[in-house]
């Protein structure tokens, strides 16, 4: 049995002895929740040309640098609306201006329209008030200059990077392929969500999660169905699985110990090399991580739902991370409510939740088979593996759930 650490570098080292997943180049418009393959640049300055920030009026700040002894009063030579071409300065004089509109030549500064006072009927305006160079105006590629990176490789697009595409004028991006999973479930006990439960059976819960984590995460996904600790269909399942093209083959049950936990002797005997199997964690101890040289990678997660549920959380999804491109993600800290025990010697992935001013809450309820508790959780608290229990105010890693 390795440790969680080390089960994470093994992980690493699979995904770099193969190339990323391949990219494709689409339109910007429906890149949402995609990961780039590579960084995004504009071509133009963000703003493209200087503006004002403000309401008020444009005009060179030496006309009003005896402002503040005493007002100073500028004729008015007009007015530029937002979307207007830039106006020359024909003579000295300062010109009304709207927020977004372009500063006109000569101009370097702008006076918002509230420590400004019209006079002659508009054809002039008075300041009383100091003058600075730059004020209120937003200069050339205050945002992005002309060429610069927008998005960086191995983002996940969100609608505030959709935003910045759109300013910097990407049409296109490249993302990379999304990954491909497919699912065997095991076990003679499962029986379909919508059925009635005969003796000695429990409904298949991982999978509906499974099916649901994947759409979530915007990755293609494929049921096989359940496989009634049948050898032979779930070898001929598999099979068709990585035919169809599955990256990433998932399976739920069969990997402990037991009699009819046949999944790790079945992947040896079809030519799958074994990265690690059994890792000191809780839940999901029994994990196991395979590989087929010129197939799919395997990931054989615990029956038992809440172990699906971490097997998922913390192995696929770093996993699809490497293969992606993606960096590894970062945890957040905060501290714990109160004195908390656990096993020794094991990291604890326990569901937990937020209660305020920097503190998360172990909930009570943590065996694997109980999904209930899962329902009022928003994070996972993650307990390092020495010791038997960790001291309230005591900070710890937490993931969102």
């Amino acid at each position: 049995m390795i440790s969680y650490a080390k089960a994470l570098e093994l992980m690493r080292e699979a995904a770099q002895t193969r190339a990323l997943l391949p990219s494709e180049t689409i339109k910007t418009e429906t890149a949402l929740g995609r990961i780039t393959a590579s960084a995004v640049h504009g071509q133009d300055a963000i703003p493209p040309f200087d503006n004002s920030s403000m309401d008020g009026y444009a005009l060179a700040s030496a006309r009003a640098s005896g402002a503040v002894s005493s007002p100073v009063t500028i004729p008015v030579l007009g007015t530029i609306l937002a979307g207007d071409a830039p106006k020359c300065q024909a003579e000295a004089g300062a010109w009304r201006i709207m927020t977004g509109a372009p500063m006109p030549a000569g101009c370097d500064s702008v006076v918002p329209v509230e420590n400004a006072r019209d006079v002659d009927g508009g054809r002039a305006v008075e300041i009383s008030s100091a003058v600075h160079e730059g004020d209120f105006v937003r200069s050339r590629g205050d945002d992005f200059a002309a060429g610069a990176e927008a998005v960086p490789a191995g983002v996940m697009l969100e609608p505030k990077h959709l935003m910045a595409l759109a300013a910097v004028g990407a049409r296109e991006v490249e993302v990379r392929r999304r990954p491909r999973l497919a699912l065997i479930a095991t076990g003679r006990e499962l029986a379909p969500a919508d059925k009635a439960l005969a003796p000695g059976q429990i409904r298949d819960a991982s999978s509906a999660f499974i099916a649901a984590e994947c759409a979530r995460l915007g990755w293609d996904f494929e049921t096989h169905g359940v496989v009634a600790d049948d050898e032979n269909q779930f070898r001929a399942r598999l099979e068709l699985a990585a035919d169809r093209g599955a990256d990433i083959i998932l399976t739920t049950g069969a990997v402990s110990m037991g009699d009819a936990d046949f999944i790790p002797r079945i992947l040896t005997d079809m030519g799958a090399e074994h990265v690690f199997h059994k890792v000191a964690i809780k839940p999901g101890r029994p994990v196991l991580f395979t590989e087929f040289r010129k197939g799919p990678w395997i990931f054989g997660l615990p029956g038992n739902p809440v172990s699906t549920v971490v097997g998922m959380r913390f192995f696929v999804r770093p996993f699809v991370r490497h293969i992606m491109g993606q960096s590894e993600e970062i945890p957040f800290r905060l501290r714990l409510a109160k004195k908390t025990a656990k096993p020794e010697n094991l990291r604890c992935f326990f569901k937990a939740r937020r209660t305020g001013n920097g503190q998360v809450e172990v909930l009570p309820g943590q065996a694997s088979f109980l999904i209930h508790s899962m329902l009022a959780s928003d994070c996972w608290a993650v307990l390092p593996e020495a010791g038997t229990e960790v001291m309230a105010d005591q900070s710890i890693d937490i993931y969102e759930a």
